[in-house]
């Protein structure tokens, strides 16, 4: 349905992987949270060819790597929603 999925941890991981391999291409539309400190979550992670938006080293599970990559995310969108274009700021052509 094009709807990105914040997946987030070990856990979540192996389920976009069973995901991937279900429904080649499922995979786009998955953003990884974090890299976890778990040791199979590094070998899922570069099976997926995934880049987590976050190295932090978390361990603790309850969707925290989420919790702390969704202010993240929507940063992302308001800079991309709202920044000035070059002609919007002013901003001339060198010469």
């Amino acid at each position: 349905m094009g709807i990105p999925v914040l997946i987030d941890g070990f856990i979540s991981t192996a389920a976009a992987l069973a995901a991937e391999r279900i429904c080649p291409g499922t995979a786009t539309w998955l953003i990884y949270a974090h890299a976890s400190a778990e040791p199979g979550h590094a070998r899922l992670l570069a099976v997926l060819d995934a880049k987590p938006l976050l190295s932090l080293g978390l361990r603790l599970g309850e969707g925290s790597g989420a919790a702390v990559a969704v202010p993240l995310l929507r940063m992302a969108c308001a800079l991309h929603n709202e920044m000035a274009t070059f002609a919007e700021a002013g901003v001339s052509e060198r010469e």
